[in-house]
């Protein structure tokens, strides 16, 4: 038997957990793909109404540096998915210094409706992660998606993250947008022109067809949060808080007013 030499790092873990939403033909969704992998544990929980509702549970310490993980949802023509996790992300460094990576790749379809509200995402000092989530919606899809973000634990520093959120609706653009913190980060991401000195922030996107025909005006939502029309059906919500609980307090008034 072989060993790899002590000086090089193992590889990280690769793992996508897959979900798939269809019409039941009774008014309701059923989920004839929900697959677990590696450190992402998928759990069918009491969903209200018409939506089906999906748990992401960690099964292990994850993402470490090295880790390539990724979750895929898919809502049909039709169907109703709400997707939420049972606690919050923790990004933690690895060996040799690489990277992690965690992709979310999600679709619906006409009609359909997709709720993703996982809990936050902590970035941890001396971990380095980069986020991407990629979002394809049909014309009369409707969306409602929360990020957010705490850089460092409790007393800690955060460690380096990089977040990306595209979406299209009709393939077309409706966001792009990209957001970097933390060590390695282009300078001024403390600043007052970025976060101002807070270590949590986060942002609610909501697309529905509704708001072509009558969309909310720009609104100040407090002293560090602000809501915005985009160039379509849709409003996004930015914040900016000293902690999580304040953070999560915000977003949850405009999903109450919005989603």
């Amino acid at each position: 038997m072989t060993t790899a030499p002590a000086d090089v790092a193992p590889a990280g873990i690769g793992a996508t957990a897959r979900i798939t939403a269809v019409p039941d033909g009774l008014g309701g969704t059923r989920l004839p793909v929900l697959e677990s992998d590696g450190p992402l544990a998928l759990r069918r929980t009491r969903g209200t109404g018409a939506y089906a509702r999906v748990t992401v549970v960690g099964a292990m310490s994850a993402p470490l540096g090295g880790d390539r993980l990724a979750v895929e949802a898919g809502v049909r023509d039709g169907a109703a998915l709400a997707v939420d996790s049972a606690a919050a992300t923790v990004a933690l460094p690895g060996r040799g210094g690489r990277h992690a990576r965690y992709d979310v790749r999600l679709t619906a379809g006409a009609d359909a409706r997709l709720r993703w509200l996982p809990e936050p995402l902590i970035s941890a000092r001396g971990s380095d992660l980069r986020m991407i989530t990629r979002v394809e919606l049909a014309a009369s899809a409707r969306l409602v998606l929360r990020e957010e973000q705490i850089l460092g634990r409790y007393g800690e520093e955060p460690g380096t993250l990089t977040t990306r959120l595209t979406v299209h609706r009709a393939g077309r653009p409706l966001l792009d947008q990209e957001l970097s913190y933390g060590p390695g980060a282009p300078g001024g991401w403390d600043g007052g022109a970025v976060l101002g000195g807070h270590r949590a922030t986060g942002q609610l996107l909501v697309v529905n067809p509704d708001f072509e025909l009558n969309p909310p005006e720009t609104t100040l939502l407090g002293d560090n949060a602000v809501l915005a029309p985009l160039a379509g059906p849709a409003v996004l919500v930015t914040a900016v808080a000293a902690d999580a609980l304040q953070l999560r307090r915000v977003l949850d008034r405009a999903l109450r007013t919005f989603g």
